[in-house]
């Protein structure tokens, strides 16, 4: 139901570019460093079953990938992806534009977490 979302995308590639600032609910604290990642679950769906409790969960998250450049923000997607990748878990782009509000470039992920 909560994946461990840092554990998984926290690699040395990443960690390159944006130390450790990757924040929960789309949200990420007070910093001057204009390259942050941020992660929202959107979606749960627990497999039910009649004998029990939820065997296991399917749960969808995005992870948003923000850099002051267009080519860093794809190079921070693409070390995102390789983490995602290398942890088996099935990944997509929905997301590739400038953020309106911060002028930041933006690439999301939607990431799908079964059963972690």
């Amino acid at each position: 139901m909560f994946p461990k979302i840092y554990r998984t995308i926290h690699t040395p590639a990443v960690a390159a570019i944006v130390a450790d600032r990757i924040g929960r609910h789309g949200e990420i604290g007070p910093t001057t460093d204009k390259r942050y990642i941020t992660w929202q679950i959107i979606g749960d769906d627990p497999q039910l079953q009649l004998s029990g409790n939820p065997c296991t969960n399917f749960t969808a998250v995005q992870i948003d990938c923000y850099h002051d450049e267009d080519a860093g923000a794809e190079a921070l997607a693409v070390a995102v992806r390789t983490a995602l990748n290398a942890a088996r878990i099935a990944n997509r782009v929905v997301i590739d534009g400038r953020d309106t509000d911060t002028r930041l470039y933006r690439v999301g992920l939607q990431a799908d977490f079964i059963g972690l």
